[in-house]
Order: C-alpha cells, then structure tokens, then sequence
C-alpha cells in the first residue's frame, strides 16, 4: 500500500482481509459526546437563516414534487421531509418533531397557511410513508445496503486512520459530512459507531503488522532484556541509556560517544520503519513513552 496515496479496491480488500483474521476482540464503541448522539439526524433547535435558504429553499423542480400530493398538510409535509434530508441525511421518523421555523418557512413558500397540529396530522396519516421513497428515488438518495456504498465509506474512513491520528469523534463528523455530500442516508448510530471503530482497530492492525513482518524471533528478547536488571545492578540497560551527559566534560563526552554507540548497536538489526509515516511513528512514540 502507497503511503498517503488513496486506497484501490484491491489494496483495501487485501489489507482488510488479512486484518479480519487479525482481529477478533470486541471493538470499543459508544464514542460520540452526548451533543453529536443528540443531533445525529434529529433537530436542535431552530436551523439559522442561512440553513433554511440553503436546505430549506424549494426550486421549480421541488415545487413540482410538493404539487403532486393533496392536502395542505401534505405539501407542507413533502416540502419538510425534502428540506429535512438534505439538512440532516436521513428522514424523520417523527414528522412532527420538526422545528417550527422549518414549518413556516416551507409554508410560506407554497403559500399556505399553518394550523395547530399541522405536522402532528401528517406524522399521523399512514400514506405519508410513501414520500420518504419517493423523494430517494427522485432525488437519487442511496443507502450503505447498496451497491458499493459501504466500500467507498470504508476507504474513505481508512485514509485518515492510516495518514493521521484523529480522534473517533472527529472521524464521526467526517463521516456525517461524507453521507450529506454523497446523498446517502444516515444509518443508525450504532451502525456508525461500529464501522467507524472497526475501520480505526483494522488500520492499527495493520500498522503493528508492518512494524512486525521483519522482526527476527530474537529481537523481541533482546528488547525485553533492556527492561530487565542485571543481577547486582540497580538499574535496566533501558534506564541507564536513558540517561544522558549531566556535565560539559571530557570524560562525559566520551559517555555519550559510547553511550550513542551501544544504542545503534542495538538498533541496527531491528526493521526499517521508513515506510510508515512520521507521524504514526511519533504518535506510536508518544502512546509508549
């Protein structure tokens, strides 16, 4: 795989492959804050002005789809369902949870008026199911269950799990942001939650593989005896090349000189890392240190 370079079809398939036999501990979930599970798909609060111009705004071809249904109801309801998609990615299980401003907005549009329980009507009324198909079919909304969707999601989450270091909650708002932009429609939370964890424990995998292909059986002790004492000796091998020159001296120039040749001694025969990003490899130094 080319470091920082997108990922084929191929590469991905034989990396995840291989990394599934890898994995087979439970992937921690349940990582967005409460304000990122409270807005997942639902309203809150009022959209902004800029929000309902942009989400909001029925062109001629919206007019068109809202002018099919009966009822004022209906068209207010058609009109809400198409802004809600667009603003938050999925449909409304609720209708009637929508924000007021949204409601008048929409009305004001088509030229009606609202009433007391407009939406909670609609929401009630088993024909407006059928809108929410309508509108994907329409408007050309997929789901993760079609074809190639859920790969494209994947490559794009691995990316930033393999280049960077970013968080779970930030890899969360990009994958928001990647259904609005592709027109797919939010799955659940825990779907989201899982695949954005998997993905996350399959780059580290890979990662600790790379690092781990060209290690010889006797490096690992080797390292291992760094940590350990020897006997009448109070400190590891480890903690005593830990320490470096206290004084400006000859005698501890000479330290540092051997000090500086024991540590490439011991590094010499261990795997290059040079190609694993830099900044994985602090990231690894940082975790451990």
């Amino acid at each position: 795989m080319r470091v920082g370079v997108t990922l084929t079809r191929v590469e991905y398939r034989r990396n995840l492959s291989h990394d599934l036999r890898l994995e087979h501990r439970a992937v921690p979930v349940s990582f967005p804050s409460d304000g990122q599970a409270r807005g997942y798909g639902n309203f809150v609060g009022d959209p902004n002005p800029d929000q309902l111009a942009r989400y909001f705004h029925l062109a001629g071809i919206d007019r068109a789809i809202v002018a099919e249904h009966r009822g004022d109801q209906n068209c207010v309801g058609v009109a809400v369902q198409l802004g809600t998609v667009r603003l938050l990615g999925t449909f409304l299980e609720d209708p009637s949870l929508t924000a007021l401003a949204v409601v008048a907005y929409v009305a004001d549009q088509l030229v009606l008026e609202i009433f007391d329980g407009m939406m909670t009507q609609y929401a009630l009324w088993p024909g407006r199911w059928r809108h929410g198909p309508r509108i994907r079919a329409h408007y050309g909304y997929r789901t993760l269950t079609d074809f190639g969707v859920s790969f494209r999601l994947n490559r794009f989450l691995y990316a930033p799990c393999w280049t960077g270091t970013e968080r779970p909650t930030v890899l969360f708002d990009r994958a928001v942001s990647w259904h609005l932009s592709e027109k797919v429609l939010l799955p659940g939370l825990s779907v989201l939650e899982r695949a954005i964890a998997q993905i996350k424990s399959l780059a580290s995998a890979y990662l600790f593989r790379r690092l781990m292909e060209r290690v010889k059986p006797e490096q690992p002790r080797r390292v291992d005896d760094l940590l350990v004492a020897p006997e009448g000796a109070r400190q590891s091998p480890l903690d005593r090349l830990h320490d470096g020159p206290f004084v400006q001296s000859g005698l501890e120039i000479r330290r540092s000189i051997a000090r500086l040749e024991e540590i490439r001694a011991i590094t010499k025969s261990l795997p290059e890392i040079d190609r694993l990003l830099p900044g994985k490899i602090v990231a690894l130094a940082l975790q451990w240190a």
